[in-house]
């Protein structure tokens, strides 16, 4: 169908930042222009790919929060964009500056614990994916004075539990029944995912003056769909956007693109 067309391409549209930073730090281009225009373009891809997810889930996904009224629930999800703003600019540096004060250990981290999980909830609530109120909650809070101690505190906890719950949840959707009858298809969408960035961002670089070389490590950098496309997938995957068919080769086109990207950005780095 059409709409699940459609969604794949916005599961492809993501791109991994953690996996380009930490490729980009073994190599130490992190700082330099081409590094800084990756993590740039990044950001703004898995920012614009949650907000088409939300759209389409809201439109199409099968969720009872997107039943009723579709106008009305369209006007309370501009209210959250538009309040999304408030949250950065001035909820978040006041709710941090609280947690500071607070007599508990770690109040700043419980304080962004409790802003991801309430903005995640009225997500939910208004027709929304809740990965999309997580996920503003974050770039909120990383716009704070205590973003350093609420990562130190937080990235133990996902690294040890969340991460690997996530994990094991998509693999157990998983199937390899038929594998073999899909492999033409996982082969072409690995091969298009990967050029697709590789040629579109780099022809992108190349036309705002970067030389031949920055071009190709731009594209390359932004080829990994890792953790970003894996969620989106999921979601998709739970409100039906996406049918059991092509799931699996969904999945297995997203890790191959993620373990494509290291090597590409390695290549283009040994180049003179």
């Amino acid at each position: 169908p059409q709409a699940e067309s459609i969604f794949i391409g916005v599961i492809f549209a993501a791109t991994s930042v953690s996996i380009s930073v930490a490729v980009l730090k073994e190599l130490g281009g992190l700082h330099g222009k081409a590094g800084a225009t990756i993590l740039g373009a990044a950001v703004v891809d898995d920012v614009l790919a949650v907000v088409i997810l939300s759209v389409m889930v809201s439109l199409m996904g099968t969720s009872p929060s997107t039943t009723g009224n579709l106008w009305l629930t369209f006007m309370y999800q501009l209210f959250f964009f538009v309040g999304i703003y408030f949250v950065v600019k001035f909820i978040a540096p006041i709710l941090t500056s609280v947690g500071k004060r607070l007599f508990v250990v770690g109040g700043p981290t419980l304080i962004a614990v409790i802003l991801c999980l309430s903005m995640a909830l009225l997500a939910d609530a208004i027709g929304l994916s809740a990965v999309v109120g997580a996920f503003f909650a974050g770039i909120a809070i990383s716009q704070t004075t205590v973003k350093h101690e609420v990562e130190a505190n937080i990235e133990p906890i996902g690294y040890a539990f969340f991460i690997p719950v996530f994990f094991v949840s998509i693999g157990l959707s998983l199937s390899f029944a038929g594998f073999m009858k899909n492999f033409i298809f996982i082969v072409l969408l690995t091969v298009l995912a990967t050029f697709t960035k590789l040629l579109g961002a780099g022809l992108g670089a190349k036309l705002s003056q970067f030389s031949l070389k920055d071009s190709y490590i731009v594209g390359s950098g932004m080829v990994s769909r890792g953790e970003m496309a894996l969620i989106i997938a999921q979601i998709g995957y739970s409100a039906h956007l996406i049918s059991s068919t092509y799931y699996s080769a969904i999945i297995t086109a997203i890790v191959l693109t993620t373990l494509l990207a290291p090597l590409l950005l390695k290549h283009a780095y040994r180049l003179k």
